[in-house]
């Protein structure tokens, strides 16, 4: 099961309590996942199609919640791609699909079936509470989350620019910064940071997943220091071999013109010290001396060192 899967599931499962989040919540669901459609006698049949079946049992317990009515849960066979089951929810019974459009907002005096209003109401999204409903519905009914082992991507797909316009605007009022984009025929609002998807998670319930994107979180960042680390010590250690084969070899000049013993004595220790200890670093050959000698007095002595054997080279 994808991420993104496993995080619809765990929201589908949050217990239905207040009916103005109830209510949110399938607000979001009819803009993001329903159809609408017509008869002939003018009755009307209200669809959501999924291919979850959490899904499709959250968007059955919200309008039993809310309306007690019944309604048809079909599972058909999807014949394309994966061949999965297709859950469609249909809500047929008098006129309460009539009723949920006009209680969610999507159709009032100014909108009708063909010109629904796809804006998101005030009244429905007035308290904290609805507002955390009502961007979870939106998220169960047309989000999705990538794995975040590989990259951190939380989205909300809508046809309306309209509708993405407001939900973006809803879930920054949360503090986040979440943006628009024009996808195909499609309008996206994305958020990319992972530590604002944990926060997004933690506001429309989905604990478990806040928890495990966490979990990958810390571990890709101490996995990240350590690499830097590593690469680090790798740097400096190449460093120190080139600078140690550079001081050998002006220490071999030295030696097969004039020899050491015609060095001043404090370079001489530090050229016989570096002889015999190649791999040392700086600071480790200071801390040889007697009495011992800072690195940046090490490196000073190798300066005089180098001069010299610059000057034996332009002799030559």
């Amino acid at each position: 099961m994808s991420f993104s899967s496993a995080t619809k599931n765990e929201l589908s499962r949050i217990p239905i309590v207040d009916d103005c989040c109830a209510m949110a919540e399938l607000a979001a669901l009819v803009r993001m996942n329903a159809t609408i459609k017509i008869s002939r006698n003018d009755n009307v049949v209200l669809k959501f199609t999924t291919e979850n079946a959490a899904i499709a049992r959250r968007i059955f317990s919200l309008i039993k919640h809310i309306y007690n009515t019944s309604i048809e849960v079909v599972v058909r066979r999807n014949t394309q791609l994966k061949k999965n089951n297709d859950y469609v929810v249909v809500v047929n019974e008098g006129d309460i699909p009539r009723r949920i459009l006009e209680d969610v907002g999507f159709i009032d005096e100014d909108h009708s079936y063909f010109n629904p209003n796809y804006s998101i109401p005030k009244e429905i999204v007035e308290k904290r509470c609805c507002k955390r409903s009502y961007i979870r519905g939106a998220f169960i009914g047309g989000g999705s989350i990538s794995n975040p082992e590989k990259t951190y991507h939380l989205e909300f797909v809508t046809g309306s620019e309209e509708h993405a316009e407001d939900l973006s605007r809803l879930i920054n009022t949360f503090g986040l910064k979440s943006k628009v984009i024009l996808r195909k025929e499609n309008y996206v609002v994305y958020i990319k940071e992972g530590e604002q998807i944990v926060d997004l998670l933690n506001i429309i319930g989905a604990h478990q997943a806040l928890l495990k994107l966490e979990d990958i979180r810390v571990f890709k960042n101490v996995r990240n220091n350590i690499n830097r680390i590593i690469n680090c010590e790798t740097a400096n250690l190449s460093k120190t071999i080139d600078a140690s084969m550079k001081q050998i070899e002006n220490i071999k000049i030295i030696e097969d013109t004039i020899g050491l013993e015609n060095l001043p004595q404090n370079l001489r220790e530090i050229a016989e010290l570096r002889l015999q200890h190649r791999e040392a670093s700086l600071k480790e050959l200071g801390m040889m001396l007697n009495p011992p000698v800072s690195k940046s007095g090490v490196n000073h002595r190798f300066r005089k060192i180098e001069k010299i054997a610059e000057d034996l080279k332009g002799d030559e």
